[in-house]
């Protein structure tokens, strides 16, 4: 495509194109829109740092195509097809959920029972960056803190052919980090309500929360629901709202996929 043909699709001088051709001229998203648009091209395809090869360009033209739902299957196909290390999640076990929901409890019980190691990521987060979880967020903000987490889940996954680990509650939210996750690991959703979700943290010690409790809790119950497709997603789900640790973990006990990853056989013998 010419420069004269390119600025005149654009709605730009011919001048400027040169100028952006050359690294001499100034340029914002919008006309970087209008130059992509003219190119035929998605704004994010000008951004990128090595060439695509054509059955990528392919691939995204089929994908862009699809609805919310054909995406949904088509990433779980994919991911079935190439997963790389079935073998590995088949002997790792997370656990995510919103705090206080009993990972860490039931976590330390299952790493002991099945004789692995239990790791928590956020004191693997802390281990990596030299600061404490606080002082990461208050320090360098919730990106930095997303980066050390994907980097704790690598060395964790790198390091550890066995584990138990309890997860920080907002990893679903992170797409790349909560892939890997998935891929990685068999995971188990530790769910229970808002109500024994404040109660379980307020024991802990953490008073923050009364400060404007009414308030709190609506937010925890706006976060639930809009966490709740993600963690859904999870491999199992363990409901601890009213019942003991000594039945939770009877419950997962009897879970036969869970009792495989655990123990190697469909019936544990405890």
């Amino acid at each position: 495509m010419s420069r004269k043909l390119l600025a005149k699709h654009a709605g730009i001088s011919e001048r400027y194109v040169t100028q952006l051709e050359s690294g001499k001229g100034n340029v914002s998203i919008v006309l970087l829109k209008q130059i992509a648009g003219a190119l035929g091209l998605p704004l994010a395809r000008l951004f990128e740092d090595e060439s695509t090869s054509a059955e990528m360009t392919l691939l995204r033209q089929f994908l862009a195509r699809l609805s919310p739902a054909q995406l949904r299957e088509a990433y779980g196909s994919l991911a079935a097809l190439f997963a790389s290390d079935t073998t590995a999640r088949a002997h790792r076990i997370a656990l995510i959920g919103l705090r206080g929901a009993g990972k860490t409890t039931l976590g330390r019980r299952l790493a002991a029972e099945a004789q692995v190691p239990f790791l928590e990521l956020d004191r693997e987060i802390e281990r990596i960056s030299g600061v404490s979880i606080a002082h990461l967020l208050e320090l360098y903000g919730q990106q930095a803190y997303r980066r050390y987490e994907m980097q704790a889940l690598q060395e964790v996954l790198r390091e550890h052919p066995t584990f138990v680990v309890a997860t920080g509650g907002s990893i679903v939210a992170e797409p790349a980090t909560y892939e890997l996750l998935l891929r990685s690991c068999f995971t188990v959703w530790v769910r229970t309500t808002p109500e024994e979700h404040m109660a379980r943290v307020i024991a802990q010690g953490d008073q923050r929360p009364m400060a404007a409790s009414s308030q709190a809790m609506d937010d925890l119950r706006r976060i639930l629901q809009e966490r709740e497709p993600l963690y859904a997603r999870a491999d199992l789900m363990v409901d601890t709202t009213g019942v003991s640790e000594e039945e939770s973990i009877a419950e997962l006990r009897r879970n036969n996929a869970l009792a495989f990853v655990l123990y190697g056989t469909i019936v544990p013998k405890l």
